[in-house]
């Protein structure tokens, strides 16, 4: 199956090209902007962490090492669609449109910030694992029923593939022919459980096999590889031609939360070698230096921009006003039950209200 469904590839880890079909469509203005991206993401995903362990903010959730599978995705995307995340792709969800004080917001437990600035269709991210592949699903079906052109797309990852949600949705999706692109990062583990214990299938996107629709597998950290075949399932999805199964093969440098240790069930050392010898930034970065639009002072510029759009938006976050306690009891109920209106009424009494 690894033979039927390789990893497509257009820029290799040595920062070159592989496949000069592409050349043409890699305008300087497009490769700066995904490199503009990644490095903003990897900035705030550095910021996010630091955050925790200065209790600034509750347990976070890193991704550094996964940059090219979410930016390129995210960016393939029309200003319409729909972005269903886990708890793992805000840098998809910046990248798409979403505020970074937001984003942090969510991080510090607040309801602030599941929501998206206005217009943008980013779902709150999906924290029960392989239920946001439903809601894409049954989005996309309402976009095609109301003749619509919108897209969504899915992110899960390959612990998703083993519950029953994930083939509901791909299942559900094939038979309506529904505009969905269900984007998988196989990162090689589900918390700490392995692939190989996760599945037998050697592949992720041989499982689109079962449901008789398209299946495609990436180079997760080559960033053109995602961007322009995320964009060609978009579109073929937006012009009827239903749903793609994207599995982009890539590595999360660091933990799978701020409260885990990756030590505990692999082998760190792994880590260290894949930054030297496949890190999506890196690798974007010996392509521009060989394509002559490499500028070191434009990187140094950038990177100061970026942290400083970040050091605000981490000001602004811990400027707001405290939360209310009754933000624990409403806005899950349509009614609230007893219990909650005991709970609700204790609270307020406490407080001497």
């Amino acid at each position: 199956m690894e033979s039927q469904f390789p990893k497509k590839q257009i820029l290799n880890e040595k920062g070159m090209l592989v496949d000069d079909s592409f050349k043409s469509r890699l305008t300087e203005e497009l490769v700066k902007n995904l490199y503009t991206k990644m490095l903003r993401a990897r900035l705030f995903d550095r910021k996010g962490v630091n955050l925790q362990r200065q209790g600034r903010i509750g347990t976070y959730v890193p991704f550094e090492g996964q940059e090219a599978a979410q930016i390129g995705s995210a960016m393939a995307m029309g200003e319409g669609d729909w972005m269903f995340p886990t708890y793992r792709d805000h840098g998809a969800t910046l990248t798409f449109g979403h505020s970074v004080k937001n984003v942090l917001l969510y991080w510090k437990g607040r309801q602030e910030g599941c929501i998206p600035p206005t217009g943008k269709n980013i779902f709150p991210p999906a924290v029960p694992i392989a239920s946001q592949l439903l809601h894409a699903t049954g989005t996309a079906w309402a976009e095609k029923m109301k003749g619509t052109d919108r897209a969504s797309i899915v992110y899960f990852g390959d612990g998703a593939t083993s519950e029953g949600d994930f083939h509901e949705g791909l299942n559900f999706a094939s038979v309506f022919n529904i505009p969905v692109v269900f984007f998988n990062q196989n990162n090689g583990f589900a918390i700490s459980v392995p692939i190989e214990k996760q599945m037998k299938a050697k592949t992720i996107a041989q499982k689109a096999l079962g449901y008789d629709i398209e299946g495609i597998r990436l180079d997760g950290n080559d960033v053109f590889s995602v961007y322009f075949h995320t964009k060609a399932a978009i579109e073929k999805a937006r012009a009827g031609g239903g749903p793609t199964l994207i599995e982009a093969v890539t590595w999360r440098y660091g933990a799978h939360t701020t409260a885990d240790d990756p030590s505990k069930y692999r082998d760190q050392n792994e880590s260290t070698i894949r930054r030297e010898t496949t890190d999506p930034l890196t690798r974007l970065e010996k392509y521009m230096k060989m394509e002559n639009i490499w500028d070191g002072q434009w990187a140094s510029d950038l990177e100061k921009e970026i942290t400083a759009e970040i050091e605000a938006a981490v000001k602004e976050m811990e400027n707001e006003k405290p939360p209310h306690v009754n933000d624990m009891f409403d806005h899950v109920f349509a009614e609230n039950p007893w219990p909650i209106n005991d709970q609700k009424e204790a609270y307020a009494l406490m407080r001497g209200e």
